[in-house]
């Protein structure tokens, strides 16, 4: 008798700390092999790790990591933040990756070519909500 796999999701609140970024990989590794999922694991990460590096660069406030499996072989991960504004290269494909000798700018697009799907949704403040926004990066195995 086959048996299914319940969706789970996890969500790690972190600071606005220059090592967040670093404990927040290390818990996806973990999640992932704990539910016997390591084959995703380096897209996972990073995915996560440009995710999380653009909110601790360009956001003053907390952030948190949430990763999530609705379906087998198949992983969301997403970033939180306190700032509703989306990036013009996560939300508009147009943007140009920079040139060769940019410092920055390569993170976003980086994550639109190696996902299989991506988006953001801006949260408004409602109640003890903190609004802000989500960015998400989906990856699945095969």
């Amino acid at each position: 008798m086959a048996t299914v796999s319940p969706s789970w999701n996890y969500t790690l609140h972190l600071p606005h700390d220059p090592r967040a970024p670093g404990v927040a990989r290390g818990a996806l590794r973990l999640i992932l092999a704990a539910h016997e999922m390591p084959d995703l694991a380096p897209t996972a990460e990073l995915l996560a790790g440009e995710l999380l590096a653009n909110s601790h660069c360009h956001t003053k406030g907390p952030y948190a990591l949430r990763v999530r499996s609705a379906e087998p072989g198949r992983l969301r991960v997403a970033v939180w933040d306190t700032d509703p504004r989306v990036p013009p290269a996560f939300s508009d494909a147009r943007v140009p990756v920079p040139p060769p000798h940019a410092e920055h700018g390569r993170g976003l697009p980086l994550v639109r070519a190696c996902a299989d799907a991506w988006g953001a949704s801006v949260l408004r403040e409602l109640g003890a909500s903190k609004g802000g926004k989500l960015l998400w990066a989906e990856c699945g195995a095969g």
